[in-house]
């Protein structure tokens, strides 16, 4: 019940602070991930996933990465409050089928910790992870590349696990999802939020071993 509530609760915040939100465009053809993959794809050696672990699902998120603007020790920058994103199964540039989504939920496997979140839509087990390898920009015009470890998993509500088994997840292939700077450098803006558009393809991995 308790993960409920965090997860309406981390929707309801995202719904409220839509109405004030600015929703930043970018080009159809800018939010396509040309090159996303249909296999596990290339990565910095820093951001491949350990040995004995092997990819089991790859995703297309569609969504926004949302920010608030806040006053810092030297000023004002946009600080990321969670991404609102669905998963699709993909071939080329086509999305096929809505396999998950993801988001930002406490974890409560780590009371008091909200943690990026996928739950999977069709059994709505969920994972949890953290940051598990320095981010590395590949595209500087977009989120950048990471690795992340699970460090909580709970099964849906029939009792089904699709991704609770997940071991490791990478984000790559990313497209838009940056806040510009310039837009919170006032002040003023304080407290604004802006939903930024992105598109990236996330990589499952689980020990080797499981079916």
């Amino acid at each position: 019940m308790v993960q409920h509530i965090a997860f309406f609760a981390a929707r309801t915040f995202a719904s409220a602070l839509l109405a004030g939100a600015v929703l930043v465009p970018v080009s159809a053809t800018s939010v396509r991930a040309q090159d996303a993959r249909q296999q596990a794809p290339e990565v910095p050696s820093t951001l491949e996933a350990p040995e004995g672990h092997r990819a089991f699902l790859i995703a297309r998120a569609v969504g926004t990465q949302n920010y608030i603007c806040q006053l810092t020790p030297t000023g004002t920058a946009w600080r990321l409050f969670g991404p609102q994103a669905t998963l699709f199964q993909a071939v080329g540039d086509t999305l096929r089928k809505q396999v998950a989504t993801h988001f930002l939920s406490a974890n409560p496997a780590e009371p008091g910790t909200t943690r990026p979140t996928w739950q999977d839509s069709s059994d709505s087990s969920r994972v949890w992870a953290r940051v598990a390898a320095d981010a590395v920009t590949v595209d500087s015009s977009a989120i950048p590349w990471l690795l992340l470890e699970i460090v909580g998993a709970v099964p849906g509500t029939t009792g089904g696990g699709k991704l609770t088994q997940t071991t490791f997840i990478q984000r790559v292939n990313t497209v838009g999802g940056l806040a510009d700077p310039a837009t919170c450098s006032d002040p003023s803006r304080v407290g604004a939020t802006v939903l930024v558009p992105y598109q990236a393809d996330y990589v499952f991995y689980r020990a080797q071993g499981h079916r």
